[in-house]
Protein backbone atom coordinates (compact mmCIF):
# COMPACT_ATOMS: atom_id res chain seq x y z
CA UNK A 1 0.00 0.00 0.00
CA UNK A 2 1.22 3.48 -0.83
CA UNK A 3 2.67 5.54 2.00
CA UNK A 4 1.37 8.75 0.47
CA UNK A 5 -1.97 7.22 -0.49
CA UNK A 6 -2.72 6.05 3.06
CA UNK A 7 -2.60 9.59 4.48
CA UNK A 8 -6.02 11.24 4.92
CA UNK A 9 -6.64 14.69 3.47
CA UNK A 10 -7.95 17.15 6.08
CA UNK A 11 -10.08 19.88 4.50
CA UNK A 12 -9.54 23.49 5.64
CA UNK A 13 -12.64 25.57 6.43
CA UNK A 14 -14.49 26.74 3.33
CA UNK A 15 -13.37 23.83 1.10
CA UNK A 16 -15.95 21.32 -0.16
CA UNK A 17 -15.11 18.06 -1.97
CA UNK A 18 -17.80 16.25 -3.99
CA UNK A 19 -17.84 13.17 -6.20
CA UNK A 20 -19.68 13.64 -9.50
CA UNK A 21 -20.98 11.19 -12.09
CA UNK A 22 -18.45 9.65 -14.44
CA UNK A 23 -15.67 9.30 -11.85
CA UNK A 24 -15.08 13.01 -11.34
CA UNK A 25 -14.04 14.72 -8.10
CA UNK A 26 -14.85 18.41 -7.70
CA UNK A 27 -13.18 20.68 -5.14
CA UNK A 28 -14.74 24.09 -4.36
CA UNK A 29 -13.05 26.78 -2.32
CA UNK A 30 -12.64 30.52 -1.87
CA UNK A 31 -10.40 30.86 -4.93
CA UNK A 32 -12.36 28.72 -7.39
CA UNK A 33 -13.41 25.26 -8.51
CA UNK A 34 -11.21 22.40 -9.76
CA UNK A 35 -12.22 19.03 -11.20
CA UNK A 36 -10.23 15.82 -11.70
CA UNK A 37 -11.17 12.53 -13.34
CA UNK A 38 -10.52 9.58 -11.02
CA UNK A 39 -9.72 6.13 -12.46
CA UNK A 40 -12.14 3.28 -11.67
CA UNK A 41 -9.34 1.46 -9.79
CA UNK A 42 -9.47 4.13 -7.04
CA UNK A 43 -12.23 4.88 -4.52
CA UNK A 44 -12.67 8.29 -2.86
CA UNK A 45 -14.42 8.40 0.53
CA UNK A 46 -15.60 11.75 1.90
CA UNK A 47 -16.60 11.88 5.57
CA UNK A 48 -17.02 15.33 7.08
CA UNK A 49 -13.78 17.28 6.75
CA UNK A 50 -11.63 14.25 5.86
CA UNK A 51 -11.09 12.68 2.42
CA UNK A 52 -9.58 9.20 2.07
CA UNK A 53 -8.32 7.64 -1.13
CA UNK A 54 -8.35 3.84 -1.32
CA UNK A 55 -7.71 1.23 -4.00
CA UNK A 56 -10.89 -0.42 -5.37
CA UNK A 57 -9.19 -3.82 -5.57
CA UNK A 58 -6.63 -4.26 -2.78
CA UNK A 59 -3.99 -6.35 -4.59
CA UNK A 60 -4.43 -4.92 -8.07
CA UNK A 61 -1.20 -3.73 -9.66
CA UNK A 62 -2.97 -0.81 -11.38
CA UNK A 63 -4.65 0.44 -8.19
CA UNK A 64 -1.34 0.21 -6.30
CA UNK A 65 0.30 2.34 -8.99
CA UNK A 66 -2.46 4.98 -8.97
CA UNK A 67 -3.16 5.14 -5.22
CA UNK A 68 -0.56 7.75 -4.22
CA UNK A 69 -0.96 9.66 -7.48
CA UNK A 70 -4.65 10.41 -7.02
CA UNK A 71 -4.21 11.22 -3.34
CA UNK A 72 -1.54 13.79 -4.30
CA UNK A 73 -3.73 15.23 -7.09
CA UNK A 74 -6.71 15.69 -4.76
CA UNK A 75 -4.47 17.20 -2.06
CA UNK A 76 -3.03 19.68 -4.59
CA UNK A 77 -6.56 20.66 -5.62
CA UNK A 78 -7.50 21.27 -1.96
CA UNK A 79 -4.41 23.42 -1.39
CA UNK A 80 -4.99 25.26 -4.68
CA UNK A 81 -8.58 26.33 -3.97
CA UNK A 82 -7.75 27.32 -0.38
CA UNK A 83 -4.35 29.09 -0.60
CA UNK A 84 -3.18 28.79 -4.23
CA UNK A 85 0.27 28.19 -5.68
CA UNK A 86 2.98 30.71 -6.52
CA UNK A 87 6.07 30.62 -8.70
CA UNK A 88 8.74 33.27 -9.31
CA UNK A 89 10.90 33.50 -12.43
CA UNK A 90 14.00 35.69 -12.77
CA UNK A 91 15.27 37.14 -16.05
CA UNK A 92 19.08 37.31 -16.04
CA UNK A 93 20.66 39.15 -18.96
CA UNK A 94 21.47 42.60 -20.28
CA UNK A 95 18.37 44.27 -21.67
CA UNK A 96 15.95 41.50 -20.69
CA UNK A 97 12.56 43.04 -19.92
CA UNK A 98 9.05 41.86 -19.14
CA UNK A 99 5.69 43.60 -19.25
CA UNK A 100 2.21 42.34 -18.30
CA UNK A 101 -0.95 43.74 -19.88
CA UNK A 102 -3.95 41.77 -18.64
CA UNK A 103 -3.47 38.19 -19.86
CA UNK A 104 -0.61 39.11 -22.22
CA UNK A 105 3.00 38.64 -21.12
CA UNK A 106 5.42 40.59 -23.33
CA UNK A 107 9.04 39.46 -23.05
CA UNK A 108 12.11 41.14 -24.50
CA UNK A 109 14.84 38.47 -24.33
CA UNK A 110 17.56 39.65 -26.69
CA UNK A 111 15.96 38.31 -29.86
CA UNK A 112 15.25 40.53 -32.87
CA UNK A 113 11.59 40.61 -31.82
CA UNK A 114 9.56 40.69 -28.61
CA UNK A 115 7.73 37.53 -27.57
CA UNK A 116 4.06 37.85 -26.60
CA UNK A 117 2.64 34.97 -24.57
CA UNK A 118 -1.08 34.62 -23.79
CA UNK A 119 -1.59 33.30 -20.26
CA UNK A 120 -4.34 30.69 -19.70
CA UNK A 121 -7.41 31.76 -17.71
CA UNK A 122 -6.67 30.91 -14.06
CA UNK A 123 -2.99 32.01 -14.22
CA UNK A 124 -2.26 35.55 -13.04
CA UNK A 125 1.07 37.30 -13.54
CA UNK A 126 2.69 40.36 -12.04
CA UNK A 127 6.16 41.76 -12.57
CA UNK A 128 8.74 43.59 -10.53
CA UNK A 129 11.28 45.86 -12.21
CA UNK A 130 13.82 47.41 -9.85
CA UNK A 131 16.82 49.43 -11.00
CA UNK A 132 20.03 47.46 -10.65
CA UNK A 133 18.21 44.12 -10.13
CA UNK A 134 16.99 41.42 -12.48
CA UNK A 135 13.33 41.60 -13.57
CA UNK A 136 11.04 39.15 -11.77
CA UNK A 137 7.82 37.46 -12.95
CA UNK A 138 5.40 36.35 -10.21
CA UNK A 139 2.93 33.68 -11.37
CA UNK A 140 -0.07 32.66 -9.28
CA UNK A 141 -2.69 29.96 -9.95
CA UNK A 142 -5.02 27.51 -8.22
CA UNK A 143 -3.96 24.62 -10.50
CA UNK A 144 -0.45 23.39 -9.65
CA UNK A 145 -0.02 21.45 -12.88
CA UNK A 146 -1.04 24.36 -15.10
CA UNK A 147 1.22 26.75 -13.16
CA UNK A 148 4.19 24.43 -13.71
CA UNK A 149 3.39 24.13 -17.41
CA UNK A 150 3.20 27.89 -17.90
CA UNK A 151 6.42 28.47 -15.92
CA UNK A 152 8.21 25.80 -17.97
CA UNK A 153 6.94 27.37 -21.22
CA UNK A 154 8.22 30.82 -20.18
CA UNK A 155 11.55 29.31 -19.10
CA UNK A 156 11.93 27.47 -22.42
CA UNK A 157 11.83 30.78 -24.34
CA UNK A 158 15.40 31.49 -23.18
CA UNK A 159 17.03 28.63 -21.30
CA UNK A 160 19.91 29.46 -18.97
CA UNK A 161 23.24 28.94 -20.69
CA UNK A 162 26.06 27.53 -18.52
CA UNK A 163 28.90 29.92 -19.46
CA UNK A 164 27.52 33.33 -18.50
CA UNK A 165 24.34 32.25 -16.67
CA UNK A 166 22.05 34.33 -18.90
CA UNK A 167 18.45 33.29 -19.41
CA UNK A 168 15.20 32.72 -17.50
CA UNK A 169 15.46 30.76 -14.27
CA UNK A 170 13.37 30.00 -11.23
CA UNK A 171 14.17 32.26 -8.29
CA UNK A 172 16.85 30.58 -6.19
CA UNK A 173 17.71 27.96 -8.84
CA UNK A 174 21.36 26.91 -8.84
CA UNK A 175 22.93 26.87 -12.30
CA UNK A 176 25.89 24.59 -12.93
CA UNK A 177 28.46 26.90 -14.49
CA UNK A 178 31.16 25.80 -16.95
CA UNK A 179 34.62 27.23 -17.35
CA UNK A 180 35.28 28.85 -20.73
CA UNK A 181 38.26 28.26 -22.97
CA UNK A 182 41.70 28.45 -21.45
CA UNK A 183 44.77 29.47 -23.42
CA UNK A 184 47.97 27.42 -23.47
CA UNK A 185 51.15 29.13 -22.33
Amino acid sequence: MSRIGKLPIHLPPGVVVETLDGGMVQVKGDRGVLQQHIDAAILVQISGAVVKVMPAIEDSRKSKALHGLYRALIYNMVVGVSTGFKCTLELVGVGYKVNVQGKLLELSLGYSHDIVLVLPEPVMATTELLKGKNPLIYLECIDKQLLGQVAAKIRSLRKVEPYKGKGIRFLGEQIRRKVGKSTKK
